[in-house]
């Protein structure tokens, strides 16, 4: 390893890192714009510059000069300083004095660092130029005249987001940054441009002249739109919540976001419960909270637990589904199902259902093999881990279902899901992809395990991951994308049938002599499920934050807190146990979803156990102990190559397909945000105008 000298401190640094590595290892501060470590290099801005010993005489951009053995570097000489001064007034030349009116204002780092490395006045006199503002969709504005050419935005949008929509016209003084022929940006990442971008050229267009950051109090929790477990930061004035930014997690999300995830927060204001709703004569009424508790449970009294079932949605939190689960469970009813969508998932070992590989183990596979999936709309953020893999390696990647731009290079082997078959008995050329890779990933999507033949989907893709050597004592390549952020918390605390209770479908059938369907219905945030297919003679209660599909067919109507009004244990798709604080209070008389259950409890005399959120929280580490591993995951091998439940040789022909047709509208909160139906329109304005 190369021995570097930075201002008089001594360090052995990795060989091929350049000069501005070397000093942030060695804890010296180099200013910069254009540089970022996640993305290629560009050196367009000039802040970096150092002195180097024994090099030209004159100052070096220090983010693309490679270290070498002994070299000895400056980074506050007179000259240094001299170079870093002109630098930056160059910049500020054509640059607008913005900064009253400008929303990068406060978290700005040309504001920083002309304060810290900038001259104290101005040469310059003559007038600025000016450009105009390009059209960049409904979430990204801009403002053009402020763009300083560091090229971030180019750099991610066409390296990380796999989306080449923007791009530099002209040079010099003429060269603008812009989408060539104006459209909207095409990425369901391209908001981390915002969070890119060293001023304030390109801003949060819902968030234009809201707020200023330092009004805002700021609150870190994880994000529940998808089954990644972004971790967020949400940024609140007062009771609402103005901003949702990405926290680093190098495990997880790096320190990307998702557009969704990050813009639908105005869906929080919307359609929201505030009250209890109660349906008398057809027709729901405003209720008070003993009004309602006393409806259900006037209900509830004559009904045994085998007529009686609950659904937990795809928001929950942990807390809320092992209140529920332990109400049902002291009524005598076994009947509770997470699975919306009736994907069958094994629930009896856990990496029958996790994303075993971890989404950090990624970066290592060889080969992989996506089946009924498309991570680009159901997890983008570790879609971009997919594409990162892809990038430094070149791995092969197969897909069975929907032929689509994942934004890296697959080989589309078909839709059916008996191409599984063909694998296993290696009558395709793919096969010997995935045996000859020495750890090969198989990712299974929601969309193939929803299907009738979802079991045999899972025990076929599990018997293909064995025998092309994808689980082995250190490596295991078999992997379930979730879409939903609570289910694989709720497989952890077993909220699935028991034996010989009732699945979804089961609990939504019409109710006969014979035992079928349920009498009484708690959906706790389930809105993926057509109320048309619960039977009309069920007794519904709905607890939830939003007026959406579950609120429309329900007796009683509970309200209760969204994830970012609550504190919450969620788990993501690999397994990963995080949890999300609050930032503001609920809305109204709307509660925390565990405590109404708590409270519910006390009325019917099955008065629930626990008090305290640190209480309910001890008896999740009692159902199940992955609960008391808060934010560290452990990676296993597989030494167990029983499969789950199902029969491989039992699939049919039907294609398979995502489980997210469109990436804006997947859950209440989203469906409630006027930004993200802007999206939608947007995405859909090119078809219209070939039409």
């Amino acid at each position: 390893m190369p021995k570097v000298t930075i201002d008089g401190t001594t360090i052995d640094v990795a060989a091929g890192s350049t000069v501005l590595q070397a000093a942030e290892q060695a804890g010296v501060e180099i200013p910069r714009f254009c540089y970022h470590d996640r993305l290629s290099i560009a050196g367009n801005c000039r802040m970096c510059l150092v002195e180097v010993e024994k090099a030209p005489p004159k100052p070096i951009a220090s983010c693309g000069y490679p270290v070498a053995d002994g070299m000895v570097v400056h980074t506050d000489s007179k000259m240094v300083r001299n170079a870093r001064r002109g630098v930056m007034e160059f910049l500020l030349i054509n640059h607008p004095l913005d900064c009253p009116i400008c929303d990068q204002g406060g978290e700005c780092d040309l504001q920083d660092q002309a304060m810290g490395y900038g001259m104290d006045h101005s040469r310059y006199a003559e007038n600025k130029r000016a450009v105009p503002d390009k059209n960049l969709g409904p979430l990204v504005k801009t403002s053009m005249n402020r763009c300083i050419h560091c090229t971030r935005c180019i750099r991610f949008i066409t390296e990380v987001a796999g989306v080449p929509d923007l791009g530099a016209t002209s040079r010099g003084e003429h060269m603008e940054v812009g989408t060539y022929v104006e459209k909207a940006l095409g990425s369901e990442l391209s908001g981390n441009i915002i969070d890119l971008c060293p001023v304030g050229a390109l801003t949060s267009k819902p968030y234009a002249f809201v707020a200023r950051s330092w009004e805002l109090a700021k609150v870190d929790s994880v994000d529940v739109l998808d089954a990644v477990g972004t971790n967020i930061r949400i940024d609140a004035r007062g009771t609402e919540v103005l901003r949702i930014l990405p926290r680093i997690n190098e495990d997880v999300n790096e320190e990307w976001l998702g557009d969704k995830s990050r813009f639908a927060l105005d869906g929080l204001r919307r359609r929201r419960l505030d009250r209890p709703w109660l349906r008398q004569n057809g027709k729901l009424r405003p209720a008070t909270w003993t009004e309602a508790f006393d409806a259900i449970a006037a209900k509830l009294k004559p009904l045994s637990g085998d007529r009686i079932g609950a659904i937990s949605g795809d928001l929950c939190d942990a807390e809320a589904m092992l209140a529920l689960k332990d109400l049902f469970t002291s009524l005598g009813s076994a009947n509770l199902d997470c699975r919306q969508d009736g994907a069958k998932l094994d629930a009896s070992r856990r990496d029958f259902y996790c994303f075993n590989t971890s989404i950090a183990g990624i970066e290592q596979a060889d080969a992989i093999l996506i089946v009924g999936s498309n991570p680009r709309h159901e997890a983008p953020v570790l879609n971009a881990r997919i594409r990162k893999a892809w990038l430094a390696s070149g791995m092969p990647i197969g897909l069975i279902g929907d032929d689509t731009d994942l934004t890296y290079a697959t080989t589309h082997l078909g839709a059916s899901p008996t191409m599984l078959t063909d694998l296993h008995a290696g009558s395709n050329d793919f096969a010997k992809v995935l045996t000859n890779a020495s750890k090969p990933m198989i990712i299974l999507g929601q969309g193939a395990l929803a299907g009738p033949d979802g079991s045999a989907v899972l025990a076929a893709a599990w018997r293909l991951a064995a025998q092309v050597g994808a689980l082995s004592a250190d490596w295991h390549g078999f992997n379930v994308l979730h879409t939903a952020a609570a289910r694989v918390g709720a497989l952890d605390l077993g909220f699935v049938p028991g034996p010989n209770a009732k699945s979804v479908d089961a609990m939504l059938a019409p109710i006969d002599d014979e035992g079928g369907g349920v009498d009484l219905l708690w959906l706790l945030g389930a809105d993926a499920i057509d109320p048309a297919r619960i039977a009309a003679a069920t007794f519904v209660v709905y607890q939830g934050h939003h007026g959406d599909a579950g609120a429309q067919r329900a007796d009683v109507i509970l309200p209760g807190a969204a994830y970012t009004e609550k504190s919450g244990t969620y788990v993501n798709t690999e397994g990963r146990v995080q949890r999300g604080f609050r930032a503001v209070y609920p809305p109204g008389d709307a509660r925390e979803d565990w405590t109404i259950l708590r409270a519910f409890s006390a009325v019917i005399g099955k008065t629930l156990p626990y008090d305290t959120i640190e209480a309910l929280r001890t008896r999740l580490e009692q159902v199940n102990p992955v609960f008391a591993r808060i934010g560290f995951m452990p990676r296993f091998g597989c030494s167990d190559h029983t499969g789950p439940v199902g029969d491989p040789a039992a699939l049919s022909d039907a294609p398979l397909t995502s489980s997210v047709p469109n990436y804006y509208l997947t859950d209440p909160i989203s469906r409630a945000s006027p930004t993200m139906a802007a999206c939608v329109q947007a995405q859909s304005a090119p078809a219209l105008a070939a039409e």
